[in-house]
């Protein structure tokens, strides 16, 4: 059974962090794992750990301004005029995407519409991209998006089983977890979770808990120093930091398409609830001298 994963926030939350830690989980488990960057400064490949060999054969698809000339018959940058909104984009996957530990990574890239929300041969190129994507039948499909669904429309929301918005515990986080849900809720997208990260102690776990702007809490990540630390060895998150790792599981496990599908079902949080207290109370503990 296929499963559609889009994660988004604001920048600098930890959204990037989790896409990571969630991508290797699947492929440790031995499944088919296709994750997308669409993120305007792509750093996933980063996180998952990507040797710099591998890293320089990645290049977003948003800059490759030849072969979104030669798919959609405009430059990019060109407003108005003719060119194709649904140009060709199968063999794109197959074609940039690398692969590390059984992860494939594609980098997206995004664009900036500034606001206007034209048409541009290049969002007509992401945009179909993704459309594609989403009806592929890749076992799992990571997306990680910016502070937005800008990529998405009512056409495709039924194929995202989830949208993790990540926030930080602070009320100016939950504010753009707001703004996002809005924005999904627009275009017909209602499936929502909310997964808090750099939370320090269980204090900033009950804020958001009590605060959540009514989007369910799917669960916590801990507050770690290993975070940046991996970043700078130009290691993996999943491996430097086993907290994370060991949260990233426990959310993993309930993002099985069938506990999805019973919870949008019955909108009981139960299983949930009793997962949260069994993820959040060890981690605290554990990782006091890294906070």
């Amino acid at each position: 059974m296929t499963m559609k994963l889009a994660i988004s926030g604001k920048g600098g939350v930890g959204k990037t962090t989790l896409a990571a830690l969630l991508a290797q989980v699947y492929a440790d488990q031995g499944r088919d794992v296709l994750a997308v960057d669409a993120d305007p400064a792509p750093c996933l490949a980063g996180a998952l750990g990507f040797p710099d060999d591998l890293r320089a054969q990645l290049h977003p698809i948003s800059e490759m301004d030849e072969l979104i000339e030669e798919r959609t018959g405009a430059k990019p940058g060109t407003v108005g005029g003719f060119f194709t909104i649904n140009p060709r984009v199968d063999d794109l996957p197959e074609r940039f995407c690398v692969t590390h530990r059984g992860v494939r990574l594609l980098e997206m890239g995004s664009v900036d519409l500034g606001g206007s929300g034209c048409i541009c041969p290049e969002s007509a190129m992401l945009k179909t991209l993704f459309t594609h994507l989403l009806f592929r039948d890749d076992e799992v499909l990571i997306l990680d998006m910016y502070a937005g669904v800008e990529h998405l429309g009512r056409a495709t929301v039924d194929f995202v089983d989830a949208l993790i918005i990540v926030v930080e515990p602070t009320r100016r986080s939950l504010g753009t977890a707001v703004q996002i849900k809005k924005l999904a809720n627009d275009i017909g997208l209602t499936r929502l979770w909310l997964v808090g990260n750099k939370v320090r102690n269980e204090d900033e776990a009950a804020f958001l808990r009590a605060e959540s702007p009514g989007i369910p809490l799917l669960g916590l990540l801990p507050a770690n120093l290993g975070v940046q630390e991996a970043d700078r060895l130009g290691t993996a998150v999943y491996d430097h930091v086993p907290a994370l790792r060991q949260a990233a599981e426990k959310i993993a496990e309930f993002l099985s398409p069938e506990k999805l599908a019973h919870y949008w079902d019955t909108h009981d949080l139960t299983d949930f609830d009793d997962q949260l207290e069994e993820v959040t109370e060890p981690v605290f503990k554990r990782d006091e001298d890294q906070l």
